[in-house]
């Protein structure tokens, strides 16, 4: 499966697949620490935010497209820290890959890291449909 994912992570499934439990919890929480904030609207080419309504977290996010690679910046509540640990995960494991780099990703890329051990099948399906939006956003950029 790694070979149908873009290096940064590739090496973030490979991270969460060595750990424990609770360590995979920490960590999730971690990477929700260092979500970055979406741009600043001078800076977002027009595009209004778009939300993800398959998500039972109130999921939003913004697409920067530079020179053909693509950047996400997610806005998840504080307050749903595994759902922003996951949003943190797919922005820097896909911060400036291709849209046809998204479209190789396998959607239940997630079980490697061992995810649907600690979360519950609502939270693997906000998980599923963030993934499935960013895949619509590449496809669609893709045909512009």
């Amino acid at each position: 499966m790694s070979q149908s994912l873009p290096p940064a992570l590739a090496e973030i499934v490979e991270d969460f697949s060595q750990c424990e439990r609770q360590e995979k919890i920490s960590l999730l929480v971690d990477y929700a620490n260092q979500l970055l904030p979406p741009p600043p609207e001078a800076l977002a080419d027009g595009d209004a935010p778009e939300s993800v309504p398959e998500c039972m977290t109130p999921v939003s996010l913004r697409v920067l497209q530079l020179n053909g690679r693509l950047r996400f910046y997610f806005d998840v509540p504080q307050d749903a820290p595994l759902i922003r640990g996951y949003a943190a995960i797919m922005q820097q494991g896909l911060w400036d890959v291709t849209p046809e780099e998204i479209l190789r990703i396998p959607a239940d890329f997630y079980h490697v890291m061992g995810l649907q051990e600690l979360l519950t099948p609502q939270r693997l399906n906000g998980l599923t449909a963030i993934l499935a939006h960013v895949k619509r956003v590449a496809v669609r950029l893709l045909e512009q």
